[in-house]
């Protein structure tokens, strides 16, 4: 006969529903709270909303843990940043234990924590590009307990549609991200492009997002854009295959670390020769990001065509007038001509020599009236996100 040990089986009996696992819940990841005379609670504040910076800016993504019994010993906290993408992939940014911190790939060198002050796991990213743009995640995790929050990172910036030479959808979707890569951008978000269409943006033509999904803005409702009667928004073809379905791209681009002008000759030029002209200047011929960024985030106005770097012609207008291509502003566009024969002007960038990084300060950019004003908040190897 087997002795049986009551007391234990009234144990496992009175144990809490969350503390008994089923094959299913075995391997997943949870965030447990256990009493505070057993371990210590941790709970983590992120800020709701959105953070808004520019490219080349320096922001801080706020996030505050609070830990219960206070007088618990720091060094045994670790602080993990990731970037969570719509794919539901992450990627490590920073890893935390104590006095060390590790950060990883493209944040080396410019990311690390703020910690101010005990409970600040607040993370500072200087000389932020157009791929830091998305969601991350902050976890705080003392010993086996843990909790996480989440921070948006916004760009202020400027979505326009893109087409290459070959003609409108000749795209899939990995050429998109290439040809908004080419031309200083990235594939637009379908949050980037819902706030260009409440902007005004309307583009008669589907293009790829970052997600993979195709979709574009109506603004104006007619016929040939999906019906008069359809109401106006961001029309949605939903996802598609990736490498199979071509359409055009909706690329971002944002803030210039330089100027974009048109440069001054005595005569027009082809395309080579406009291009050697820019370098013969101190620069180089601007990308149709740059051009798109001068005249939205620059107010750059010229009612003159001129060469662009993937050979189209185009020109930036912000206040328009009857000769310079009609009621709307944007930046008007002519085709991709002969790139030998054909005689225009030509748009140059030059790039800053100064970074114009601030850090530890914080700088307000004056703006033109009608122009939304941007706030900005302006620093050891042996760590691993897994073994930590």
């Amino acid at each position: 006969m087997r002795w049986i040990c009551v007391s234990c089986l009234a144990a496992l009996l009175v144990l809490p529903a969350a503390a008994r696992l089923t094959e299913t819940d075995k391997g997943r990841k949870k965030i447990v709270h256990v009493m505070e005379d057993e371990s210590g609670l941790v709970i983590v504040q992120t800020a709701p909303g959105k953070v808004l910076t520019h490219r080349g800016g320096t922001i801080i993504l706020p996030c505050r843990y609070h830990h219960e019994p206070e007088d618990t010993d720091p060094g045994r906290l670790r602080i993990k940043w990731t970037k969570v993408t719509d794919s539901l992939t992450f990627e490590d940014v920073l890893v935390a234990l104590g006095q060390q911190q590790r950060t990883f790939g493209t944040f080396r060198g410019r990311a690390f924590l703020q910690g101010s002050d005990p409970g600040d796991a607040s993370i500072v990213i200087h000389n932020v590009t157009l791929q830091d743009y998305g969601r991350y995640e902050c976890e705080v995790t003392n010993d086996m307990e843990d909790d996480t929050g989440f921070v948006n990172l916004d760009l202020e910036g400027v979505v326009f549609p893109y087409h290459p030479r070959l003609g409108r959808y000749k795209l899939n979707f990995y050429d998109a991200e290439k040809v908004c890569k080419d031309q200083d951008a990235i594939l637009a978000s379908y949050d980037q492009l819902h706030a260009a269409w409440m902007e005004g943006l309307d583009w008669c033509n589907a293009g790829w997002l970052e997600d993979g999904s195709v979709q574009y803005p109506i603004s104006k409702p007619r016929e040939e854009c999906g019906k008069k009667e359809a109401p106006a928004g961001v029309r949605n073809y939903g996802y598609r295959h990736k490498e199979d379905e071509l359409y055009d791209a909706f690329c971002f681009t944002s803030n210039l670390n330089g100027k974009v002008y048109f440069l001054k000759t005595y005569r027009k030029m082809n395309l080579a020769e406009a291009m050697a002209m820019c370098q013969k200047d101190g620069s180089e011929i601007a990308k149709v990001g740059q051009l798109y960024a001068a005249w939205k985030l620059q107010l750059l106005d010229r009612c003159e065509a001129g060469w662009v770097q993937d050979g189209s012609i185009r020109y930036p207008i912000v206040n328009p007038r009857a000769r310079c291509g009609g009621p709307e502003p944007g930046v008007r566009m002519l085709g991709f001509p002969d790139k030998k024969y054909r005689l225009y002007g030509v748009y140059c960038f030059r790039k800053n020599n100064d970074t114009g990084q601030d850090f530890g300060s914080e700088i307000t950019r004056k703006v033109q009236p009608g122009v939304k004003s941007a706030k900005t908040h302006y620093t050891s190897d042996r760590l691993e996100p897994s073994n930590i």
